[in-house]
């Protein structure tokens, strides 16, 4: 699991397994300005932060009423950017769902696993990291 955390995948390496880009938001446990060296997306100093800002981010999706299946990963990851209706697809596998399924905060573990998966072909982080990210949230 090292060689995937250390050299896979651009998400999983600046431990934002979403991909959450950089915007004016002070994210918990993000990395000093100065360590910030990804043009785009904010690096983490651990993945628990990471999943810990794709939960409060899902959390505020929820208050904003997207809570379906394709709601959520139409606004993650908008269209202009991803073949969303694929991504899409790929969540709904992943959680043996339809796209109109809607969810709750007890789903975020196993939809952060699937965004995970989805992001950077590959989910290498074991069900407690991702409950204590959530957790964190």
């Amino acid at each position: 699991m090292t060689d995937v955390l250390t050299s896979g995948a651009r998400g999983i390496r600046n431990n934002n397994p979403g991909n959450i880009r950089k915007s004016s938001t002070r994210w918990a446990g993000s990395v000093a300005d100065v360590l910030q060296t990804d043009p785009a997306f904010v690096i983490f100093s651990a993945p628990e932060y990471g999943i810990r800002a794709m939960s409060k981010i899902l959390k505020s999706y929820a208050t904003r009423g997207l809570v379906t299946v394709e709601q959520i990963i139409s606004t993650w990851a908008p269209a202009n950017e991803n073949n969303t209706a694929a991504y899409v697809a790929a969540v709904c596998r992943d959680l043996s769902l339809s796209p109109s399924t809607r969810l709750t905060t007890t789903d975020f573990p196993r939809l952060i696993a699937a965004i995970i998966k989805h992001e950077n072909g590959t989910q290498p982080y074991p069900p407690e990291v991702i409950r204590q990210g959530v957790l964190l949230s």
